[in-house]
C-alpha cells in the first residue's frame, strides 16, 4: 500500500460487512476516498478510539484530515441528509472542508421518499415475496434512480447552483410529479417552497460541488492514489444480486467506471469484505439463515442492527458458495474477514460449501430470488473456538481452531486473506498484508 496504488473496497454479502472500518484503516494511505454508488440507504460505522461515527453519504475518509472525500456522480444525494451529516461531523470536531460532491450526482427530492414509502405500502398486499415488498429503507433511493433513467424528471446537484435553471426544471417536473403523488395518495409539492429549499441546499453545498471526474483524473495524472468505497454490497447489486430483492445501483466494482468516470483498468487492487458469518436486512432469499438461539446469539454479540434503519438483521452461517461468486464478479485480489470475534464461544461452526436444488448439488450461485429461495444449503462442520480473540494482533495470537476456520475460507474461495477484524475499534485488527 504505497505510491499511487488505486484500491477498491467492496462488500461481498448483503451489506453491513464492516467496510467502513476497513476504509478508515486504509484511507490515510490514499489521497482520496471516493464513493461511487448508492445513497442515504447505506451506512458505514467506524469506531476510532472508542468513539463511534455513523456515516451514510459521506465517505469514511472524511475522518482523515489530509484525505479528500469525494461523492461521485453515481451516488444519489439527499441534500438534507448530507447537510445534517456535515453538521454532525463538524460539531464533533471533524474537518469537512475536504468533501467534494459531483455536480452530476442526482438529487433525492421529497417526492422520491413519498413514492418509496407509498410503493412499499401498496405492495404489502402483493405476491412478489413477503407481501410483495422489496424491503427498502424508504429513503427514496429507488425512485431517484428511476428518475435518473427517465431523464426528464431528474434534478442534479449542479442544478441547485442556478436559480433560473432550477426553477425551470422544477416547474416542468412538478405537474407530472404532483399527479403521480395524488394518485398515490400523497399531497402535491408547492414549487416556490421547493425552489427556496433547494436553493438553500445549493448555497451551503456550493463549496463542495465540482466536476469530480476531472478532479479524479487530475489526481491520477499527478500520481495520487484513490480508494473507491462501495456502498451496499455485491448480493444487492441491481444486475448481479438476488433480484428483485436488491438495491437500485451497481454496488460491485463494475459500478466504479460509471459512478466516477474512472476506467476499471485503473483499479489495481480489490479488497473484498465479508463477515465471518452472514447477515441480511429486509426481504429476499437467504440460504443459510438461522431462526434459533444461534441466530440470536450472533445478532446480540455482533450488534446486528442496521446503521441507517436500526432494523434487526437476519443472521446465519457463512455461505462460501455466495462468497466465491462475489469474489469472481468483483475481481477480488484480497479478502477482509470481519467480526471474527462474534463467533467466539461456539463449540461447532458451519460453512455452506454447496447447494442442493431439486435433489442435485451445485457449487454455483444463482442471482435470481425465485431460484435461490428454493435451494438447500449443504454444510461442512468445523470446530469452534472458546477463547475471546479481541486482543489478537497477529494470526499467531488466534486459537488454532480460529486459524483453521480462516484457512478453510481462504482455500475454498481461492483468494488470500489480508485483513481479519477481531473487534469494532480501529486497533482491533490483524493486518496480514500491509
Amino acid at each position: 500500500m504505497s505510491g499511487s496504488v488505486t484500491t477498491a473496497i467492496v462488500g461481498l454479502q448483503w451489506g453491513d460487512e464492516g467496510k467502513g472500518k476497513l476504509i478508515d484503516l486504509l484511507a490515510d494511505r490514499h489521497d482520496a476516498v471516493v464513493r461511487y454508488n448508492g445513497g442515504a440507504n447505506a451506512g458505514h460505522s467506524v469506531v476510532v478510539e472508542g468513539v463511534r461515527y455513523a456515516l451514510h453519504l459521506i465517505p469514511s475518509g472524511i475522518l482523515h484530515a489530509d484525505t479528500l472525500a469525494v461523492i461521485g456522480n453515481g451516488v444519489v444525494v439527499d441534500p438534507a441528509v448530507l447537510l445534517r451529516e456535515v453538521d454532525g461531523l463538524a460539531e464533533r470536531g471533524v474537518d469537512v472542508s475536504a468533501l467534494r460532491l459531483s455536480n452530476r450526482a442526482h438529487v433525492v427530492l421529497p417526492w422520491h421518499r413519498a413514492e418509496d414509502e407509498l410503493r412499499e405500502t401498496i405492495l404489502r398486499g402483493g405476491s412478489t415475496g413477503e407481501g410483495g415488498q422489496i424491503g427498502t429503507t424508504k429513503r427514496g433511493i429507488g425512485p431517484a434512480y428511476a428518475d435518473k433513467a427517465h431523464r426528464s424528471t431528474a434534478i442534479r446537484a449542479g442544478d441547485l447552483l442556478d436559480e433560473g435553471r432550477l426553477r425551470q426544471r422544477l416547474e416542468a417536473v412538478l405537474p407530472l410529479k404532483s399527479r403521480c403523488l395524488e394518485a398515490l395518495g400523497s399531497p402535491p409539492v408547492e414549487v416556490d417552497a421547493l425552489v427556496d429549499t433547494a436553493l438553500a441546499w445549493g448555497a451551503r453545498l456550493r463549496p463542495m460541488i465540482c466536476d469530480t471526474t476531472y478532479l479524479l483524473h487530475g489526481l491520477l495524472a499527478d500520481g495520487k492514489s484513490l480508494l473507491f468505497e462501495g456502498a451496499n454490497a455485491t448480493l444487492l447489486d441491481v444486475d448481479h444480486g438476488t433480484f428483485p430483492f436488491v438495491t437500485s445501483s451497481n454496488c460491485t466494482t463494475l459500478g466504479i467506471p460509471a459512478g466516477t468516470g474512472i476506467p476499471g483498468r485503473c483499479v489495481e487492487r480489490v479488497l473484498g469484505v465479508c463477515k465471518a458469518y452472514c447477515t441480511r436486512v429486509g426481504s429476499g432469499p437467504f440460504p443459510t439463515e438461522l431462526h434459533d438461539q444461534t441466530a440470536e446469539r450472533i445478532r446480540e454479540r455482533g450488534n446486528e442492527y442496521g446503521t441507517t434503519t436500526g432494523r434487526p438483521r437476519r443472521c446465519g452461517w457463512l455461505d462460501l458458495v455466495a462468497l466465491k461468486y462475489a469474489c469472481m464478479i468483483n475481481g477480488v485480489t484480497g479478502l477482509s474477514i470481519m467480526l471474527l470475534d462474534v463467533l467466539a464461544g461456539f463449540d461447532e461452526l458451519q460453512l455452506c460449501t454447496t447447494y442442493e436444488v431439486d435433489g442435485e448439488r451445485t457449487d454455483r450461485f444463482t442471482p435470481d430470488a425465485a431460484v435461490l429461495d428454493g435451494v438447500t444449503p449443504v454444510y461442512e462442520s468445523v470446530p469452534g473456538f472458546a477463547e475471546e480473540v479481541r486482543a489478537a494482533r497477529s494470526l499467531g495470537d488466534l486459537p488454532s481452531e480460529a486459524r483453521a476456520y480462516l484457512d478453510r475460507i481462504e482455500a475454498f474461495v481461492g483468494v488470500p486473506i489480508e485483513v481479519v477484524s477481531v473487534g469494532p475499534d480501529r486497533a482491533e485488527t490483524i493486518q496480514i498484508s500491509a
